[in-house]
């Protein structure tokens, strides 16, 4: 891995490098909600993908109640990874994504450590995830990062507890 993996609130300035990095290395299901418009990075996707994250520009305060980050090494955006308030109080939902070549390089755990350690800034006492149990990536990357995995036929829900697992560094 090149360099130390930061976390960057997405914002205008990194949001086109964030929306490169996606059409190059994503596809658009894995990286935003589904939306009517025409199959792969399409001008109706991409300008979609723009709206999506420009509603979370206010935060966990703000009206979608999440605070998206653009992971970045070595200067380079290389995906997303956010937190969004859930009903119970003091726990955060988190999902990530990367582009292909940053998979399978120890960044997805370095970038899920930073935002534990921003969760916990924040005064959140837990952190959860779903996925599915074909997402290897997603599991490893939970399990590095000290989650309890609860699995449900296909579906995998992880929690991090702020309070008994201290990030690691």
């Amino acid at each position: 891995m090149a360099g130390a993996v930061r976390l960057e609130p997405v914002d205008e300035q990194n949001l086109e490098p964030l929306l490169s990095v996606a059409a190059a290395e994503a596809e658009p299901g894995d990286v935003m909600p589904p939306v009517e418009a025409p199959a792969g990075w399409s001008l109706a996707r991409r300008e979609a993908f723009r709206e999506f994250h420009r509603a979370s520009f206010g935060g966990l305060d703000g009206p979608t109640r999440s605070q998206m980050y653009a992971i970045i090494v070595g200067g380079e955006v290389l995906g997303m990874v956010r937190m969004t308030r859930c009903d119970e109080p003091g726990t955060v939902e988190t999902g990530m994504w990367l582009g292909r070549s940053a998979r399978g390089q120890g960044i997805g755990a370095a970038a899920l450590r930073e935002l534990l350690n921003a969760a916990a800034r924040a005064g959140m006492r837990a952190v959860v995830a779903e996925t599915t149990r074909d997402n290897v990536g997603a599991v490893a990357v939970l399990t590095k990062c000290g989650a309890k995995l609860h699995e449900e036929g296909d579906k995998v829900r992880a929690e991090i507890c702020l309070d008994s697992t201290p990030p690691a560094l």
